[in-house]
């Protein structure tokens, strides 16, 4: 297991969606799948015992609703961030693990590449976990202040920023060009460029350049922090 891996605990009780969701976690040589659980009761022993970063958790179980389990967890302490998986897409399911602090939630049927930035997003929130928040640093963790939907240009989506972000991050300390960004990103080059320029501009990038063999010069981008 890589050093500083992202520990993730699946709670499905359909086999074979527990077996394709860890294979595409694990594609991630950062992510590495710690149990598998197929009950709430399996769910809530496995929590304790193997203390993972990240729950994958299912919302119709065997012995209970894991929206129900998750309450459990909140009432008792316990602020694992967790993805809620499910095919129920209504409001009031949607409202309560919102209301109960999931970091993603997955509506099924839904791709690698989307559980993929879900661990990104997780990412980036763990670099901003710590004892004490300035306002800056709450703006931030909150998805506010610059770089929040609110101050973005027109044409730049909060989503694909933070997808960026994550990216960048995920490389530290290497530099990515904006094609390496867009491939991992899964956008063109001009594209991603265009993300990467107003990460630089808000503070969250810096810009270095270097030369190949031709000497022209080619822009990498690195994450601050």
């Amino acid at each position: 297991m890589t050093s500083g891996a992202v520990r993730v605990l699946l709670v499905e009780d359909d086999l074979r969606v527990a077996r394709v969701n860890r294979e595409w976690l694990e594609r991630d040589e950062g992510v590495h799948v710690v149990g598998t659980a197929a009950s709430c009761a399996q769910a809530s022993e496995l929590l304790r015992a193997l203390e993972p970063d990240l729950v994958l958790l299912d919302v119709q179980l065997p012995d209970g609703s894991g929206a129900e389990l998750l309450r459990t967890w909140r009432a008792a302490g316990e602020w694992v961030d967790v993805v809620m998986v499910t095919a129920a897409g209504d409001e009031a399911t949607v409202r309560g693990a919102l209301a109960y602090g999931v970091l993603d939630y997955l509506i099924k049927p839904f791709g690698g590449s989307r559980l993929a930035e879900a661990v990104a997003r997780h990412r980036l929130r763990a670099r901003l976990t710590q004892d004490a928040f300035s306002q800056a640093d709450l703006d931030r963790f909150r998805g506010l202040g610059p770089g929040s939907e609110a101050a973005l240009p027109k044409g730049v989506d909060p989503h694909t920023l933070e997808r960026v972000a994550a990216t960048l991050h995920g490389a530290l300390p290497e530099a990515l060009s904006a094609e390496d960004v867009g491939t991992r990103v899964g956008l063109s080059r001009v594209t991603a460029w265009r993300y990467l320029e107003f990460l630089v501009k808000s503070g969250q990038a810096e810009l270095a350049h270097h030369y190949g063999a031709a000497g022209r010069p080619a822009k990498l981008y690195r994450a601050r922090g």
